[in-house]
């Protein structure tokens, strides 16, 4: 699988190039399936934002709304009681999977209990783009600071790559540099703090910055 790990979706053309070259298509050709599974764990989410993000709005002009050739709706809550025979050839279709934000312990959980986690290593052609916790989920742990549902055991995720994302970097109040400092000196592992206009692409387990914005690099040791 190829990963375009973002903190706020396709923002910028250099984004929107490294997609393309991913899909080896424009996105116009492109099919996406939209999982916004994330948000029903994070507090500050709900049915509106939910319907913001399925809708492709205006609103959702740097992600489902970027003018597909198809889109769908892939909701991981719904997939154990549908049966693999099912949604096992829906995601098999798809060019693309736009995984929204939320919380990533939450996604994390319902990756692992749906059987998409355990699918995700064949889809090999396919591309995942995640905003904010829909790529936080891909790394080792995302620290105790972003863990918002209740329900989580601890901060860790699925450990797909090898580095941690402190997204939405000077976007909030609580998403300072020095917040990201503090956030990286605790969280054991290489880490990004990502801005809107950047991303994270991995192909073939090779790692690039891609970005028109901010970003920097912390190591373990920080």
């Amino acid at each position: 699988m190829k990963l375009l790990l973002t903190s706020g979706g396709v923002t910028n053309p250099s984004i929107h190039a490294a997609l393309e070259g991913m899909l080896g298509k424009p996105v116009e050709e492109s099919r996406a399936l939209v999982v916004p599974t994330a948000q029903w764990g994070h507090p500050m989410c709900g049915p509106e934002s939910v319907r913001r993000v399925v809708a492709a709005g205006t609103d959702d002009q740097f992600f489902s709304g970027l003018g597909w050739a198809s889109l769908g709706v892939l909701e991981l809550t719904a997939l154990p009681s549908v049966g693999a025979e099912r949604w096992v050839p829906w995601v098999e279709a798809a060019d693309v999977l736009l995984v929204d934000g939320g919380d990533a312990t939450y996604l994390a959980h319902w990756l692992r209990e749906s059987g998409l986690a355990d699918l995700l290593p064949t889809l090999t052609d396919t591309v995942w783009v995640g905003v904010s916790a829909g790529s936080m989920v891909m790394t080792p742990r995302i620290g105790e600071y972003f863990v918002e549902w209740a329900g989580a055991p601890d901060d860790r995720t699925l450990g797909v790559v090898d580095f941690a994302i402190f997204p939405h970097l000077d976007l909030f109040p609580t998403n300072t540099l020095a917040h990201a400092q503090r956030w990286a000196a605790e969280i054991g592992v290489p880490a990004y703090a990502i801005d809107e206009q950047t991303a994270l692409a991995v192909v073939d387990g090779v790692t690039t910055v891609v970005s028109e914005g901010s970003w920097t690099r912390f190591d373990h040791d920080e």
